[in-house]
């Protein structure tokens, strides 16, 4: 048994151990040849634009198109993702995506594709991109061990970039060679057989569920959760800070290869293409890493790597050095995003996995829409090179001020404990009944108040998380022992699934205001139900 263990720890370090996993290796596969057929589809789209219109507007459009709603739908994405069956809407979605590529190689096929029906069709098809997107990252931890979950997220990073240098490539052959509507059909195929994969998976149901989240509640109850989730506050603000200002390379990447390199489109897809190759190297050297750095330290050594490119660039290197330092930007910029991803994916508990993983996707979307716009402005005052050392100073400055805001460990057990008991009841009450108010008595003697305060302080930001929009505690005034707690939750059925989100992570906090309760029951829980008027 002991032999056993080991091994299996072994294996979890390896950058490749979630492939061992065979729904997560098939399904790896078939996400890496839909990005594929994704990246196919993008580039008949910018081409054909081109054909029909000499507008800049018009490309741009279609741009704009692509990824205007990640923007709009990332976090109602989120949501349809913790209430619906993830592999259903998965499937689902994938129809949707099939069909808008059929669409549109049935168009191009018979010359009726305009710039209005393009950008409507990309419009589309970024619409599913959206509600995937949130869908794809929440089922990656019911594939593999919590050890291999870093690994995991970096592999699929492994796999976007895999898809990104070759995606582009067969899609520009099959245009040159047999025109938009085999491009588009090859998209199509690309859907199909992550259906096939989908079809497959044979997901484990969840428990039939008396008590399901509707839309607009469960959009409620995640942002209630990220609005009281202090780690999740945190990685948030990590990764608004290095996106931002780490954007800067993205943004100015082109201007870089054209007016500081002296190089053509060629010369610019090699330095993408190395930035790609670094994140794959870096994905592989990651697990070694984290063996040896704290999450913080990685970060710090991302940021540092970053900034160092940066000021590389701005000095206007011969070409070859340049290639070989956007290696080095693909290690930090994977390492930064696996390491957020995975704390991300760690901290969030799965009933909200979904909408957590969305907001965390807004910010990243956000960061680099605002870092693109600020540097570009920026660059246009002061001109490519300064702004590229002011960047990479900025960066550095961060990453070392950040540290005083540690990330979260993301180790914690977020399985529901299912301690609570059922609350007593009188007769039965309707689920939309509400608001309730929840009291928990405490006796507490005057020298443990202030460690039940400090742990009453933690179950507070637990109750927020799980349902709660208003908390307080209060004490007697004739007896300062008596102390009550109490919150506000919108509806008895929410209540109820705050009992079944409760993690053993929180129990254990929970025991320890518990071990300051100087009473000789247990601390007296009780219900309240707003009043209803009295029938006539």
């Amino acid at each position: 048994m002991t032999t056993e263990k080991s091994d299996n720890s072994a294996k979890a370090g390896s950058a490749l151990a979630p492939l061992r996993q065979p729904v997560f290796a098939v399904l790896w596969v078939a996400t890496v040849l839909g990005n594929v057929g994704t990246f196919i589809r993008d580039v008949a789209s910018a081409w054909l634009v081109t054909d029909l219109s000499a507008s800049p507007t018009a490309v741009a459009m279609v741009q704009a198109a692509g990824t205007l709603p990640i923007f709009l739908l990332a976090i109602p994405a989120g949501v349809l993702s913790d209430i619906l069956d993830r592999r259903r809407l998965l499937i689902v979605i994938q129809l949707c995506l099939a069909a808008v590529s059929a669409t549109l190689a049935l168009l191009a096929h018979s010359g009726e594709l305009t710039v209005a029906g393009l950008v409507t069709l990309t419009f589309l098809g970024g619409v599913g991109a959206a509600l995937m997107a949130p869908t794809w990252q929440a089922v990656v931890p019911e594939l593999v061990a919590k050890p291999d979950l870093k690994n995991a997220v970096a592999l699929n990073s492994i796999g976007f970039n895999i898809a990104r240098a070759v995606g582009p490539a067969i899609g520009g052959l099959l245009l040159a060679g047999f025109g938009a509507a085999v491009t588009y059909g090859a998209d199509v195929a690309s859907y199909l057989l992550v259906i096939c994969a989908l079809l497959w998976w044979r997901r484990k149901s969840d428990a039939g569920d008396d008590l399901p989240e509707h839309f607009f509640g469960a959009f409620r109850a995640g942002l209630r959760y990220a609005r009281a989730s202090r780690p999740l506050h945190i990685v948030l603000l990590r990764a608004g800070l290095f996106f931002i200002f780490a954007s800067s390379a993205w943004v100015l990447l082109p201007l870089v290869a054209r007016n500081l390199l002296q190089g053509g489109p060629g010369f610019y897809g090699i330095l993408l293409g190395a930035v790609g190759a670094g994140s794959i190297l870096g994905a592989f050297i990651l697990p070694a890493l984290r063996r040896s750095f704290s999450a913080d330290n990685l970060m710090l050594g991302a940021a540092l790597l970053a900034a160092t490119v940066m000021a590389c660039l701005s000095l206007a290197p011969p070409q070859w050095l340049a290639v070989g330092v956007l290696l080095l930007l693909g290690v930090g910029w994977i390492t930064a995003l696996t390491t957020l991803n995975g704390i991300t994916q760690g901290i969030l508990p799965n009933w909200v996995r979904g909408r957590g993983l969305a907001i965390y996707l807004t910010v990243f979307n956000g960061a680099l829409a605002a870092g693109s716009l600020l540097w570009g402005f920026v660059a246009e005052q002061i001109g490519i090179p300064n702004t590229l050392l002011a960047a990479a100073v900025a960066l550095a400055v961060m990453a070392m001020l950040a540290r005083s805001l540690p990330l979260p460990m993301g180790e914690e057990d977020l399985t529901p404990s299912n301690h609570w008991p059922e609350p007593l009841l009188a007769e039965p009450v309707a689920h939309d009944r509400g608001p309730v108010l929840i009291t928990v008595t405490y006796r507490i003697r005057k020298d443990d108040r202030p460690a039940f305060w400090a742990a009453l302080k933690s179950l507070a930001e637990v109750r927020r998380r799980d349902g709660a929009y208003a908390w307080g505690v209060s004490e007697d005034t004739a007896d300062p022992e008596h102390i009550k707690e109490w919150f506000f939750v919108e509806s008895w059925a929410e209540h109820l699934r705050q009992h079944r989100r409760v993690s053993h992570a929180d129990a254990d906090l929970q025991k320890d205001v518990l071990a300051l309760h100087a009473g000789p029951d247990k601390p007296r829980v009780e219900h309240f139900l707003a009043l209803e008027k009295p029938k006539a």
